[in-house]
């Protein structure tokens, strides 16, 4: 088996990690190309880095690293907005090697709190082992509201 090698993705090679995460997060979807503009101008802002996982020639998984401010805190902090390994390659160190990648990124940033939100119990036990711990003093409440037919342009 090859090695498994992380790298940072720019912002103008978006188009094959995120052919990965639409196989994983959208069913197959294509992902809007107002939302692929935002990714890139906020990959060309610095507030959110795009990690890839691969052997030779093919992406074994993708990892969305986003920044953003802790005002009470007055310092930045890291959000793991989307991991995803292929099925295929997975339990072959290409989630931990891209979790790594990111960690180390934080570290240059001077970033010592990343968090990240789970659904399935399997991606809890796979932070867990990585030394992620549940927060207990904060619960995440959301709310959806209605999308009229005016947009922001940001």
């Amino acid at each position: 088996m090859k090695p498994v090698e992380v790298a940072l993705v720019p912002q103008t090679s978006l188009a094959q990690p995120l052919v990965v995460l639409e196989e994983a997060l959208r069913d197959g979807d294509s992902v809007p190309e107002q939302l692929i503009d935002r990714l890139r101008k906020a990959v060309e802002l610095g507030d959110v880095e795009v990690f890839a996982a691969w052997t030779g020639e093919q992406i074994l998984g993708v990892a969305v690293l986003a920044y953003r401010l802790n005002v009470s805190a007055g310092t930045l902090f890291a959000s793991i907005e989307d991991l995803y390994v292929r099925p295929e390659a997975r339990l072959q160190g290409a989630g931990r090697a891209l979790l790594e990648a990111a960690h180390e990124r934080c570290t240059a940033h001077g970033i010592s709190y990343v968090e990240v939100q789970v659904e399935k119990k399997e991606a809890e036990t796979f932070y867990a082992a990585l030394g992620y711990e549940p927060e207990t003093a904060v619960r995440v409440l959301s709310r959806s509201l209605p999308i009229s037919g005016r947009r922001r342009k940001n």
